[in-house]
């Protein structure tokens, strides 16, 4: 696993040692943090290539933290919390968390997490163009960029994946659970929800762009890039 540096930001500090153990077996740098201000200076200064955080750190706003990275960066961004409740989970990912993990874990668990959503989000390096535009919209996978109407729009990893997938394959339908076969892969951990949330995020960057597509949902069914004329031509 080619991380160079993976910033924890964790109060618990046998949680910090677990995981700094386990990386460094992988020949990572780690970079602790048991602060939400120190975290963020350390993140600024540092540009980690990956972040595990913990969102219940005491006298710090975790999720405040969360939307600071992710206005800042793509970076993928693990949520780690100690309450299994469906909020807390959907509440990281419409804040741009790649994945999330309850407490207490399993390092083993943590590790292939880390390990599948860094090789999800670390295919720029891939010699082929992965770019798809329609009217309004360029979805360039191989940079990890998102333009609408021209102008270039942050989005976490998951997000483009997401909408790149589905702009591949014009008004073909896909099951929640099809996506999560095909965006996040086998090794996901998560459930259908993770794709509902994604689409509601990326239909608030999208909505009102275009006559000529729409992001849809076919009810009972899943969802769909749908062409609205057929004079639209995907652009690869």
């Amino acid at each position: 696993m080619p991380l160079e540096k993976i910033l924890i930001i964790d109060e618990d500090k046998n949680t910090c040692t677990t995981l700094k153990s386990a990386l460094e077996k992988e020949n990572c740098n780690v970079i602790l943090s048991n602060d939400g201000a120190e975290a963020m200076i350390k993140f600024s200064a540092l540009k980690p290539d990956f972040v595990l955080l913990d969102i219940t750190i005491s006298n710090t706003d975790g999720w405040q933290i969360c939307r600071e990275i992710r206005r800042k960066s793509n970076v993928p961004l693990i949520i780690i919390t100690s309450n299994s409740e469906t909020f807390d989970k959907v509440l990281g990912l419409e804040l741009g968390a790649d994945d999330y993990i309850v407490k207490p874990f399993d390092i083993k668990e943590v590790m292939a997490r880390i390990k599948a959503v860094y090789r999800r989000t670390s295919q720029s390096g891939d010699t082929d163009i992965k770019e798809v535009s329609y009217d309004k919209l360029s979805i360039n996978l191989s940079r990890y960029e998102l333009k609408i109407d021209g102008v270039l729009t942050s989005a976490p990893p998951k997000e483009l994946e997401l909408l790149y997938y589905l702009a591949s394959n014009p008004n073909r339908v896909y099951t929640r659970d099809q996506l999560l076969d095909e965006v996040w892969g086998f090794e996901y951990y998560g459930d259908s929800r993770t794709v509902d949330v994604h689409i509601k995020r990326l239909r608030a960057k999208l909505e009102g762009i275009s006559e000529q597509w729409t992001l849809k949902t076919v009810w009972g069914v899943g969802y769909k890039f749908e062409l609205n004329s057929t004079d639209d031509q995907l652009q690869n």
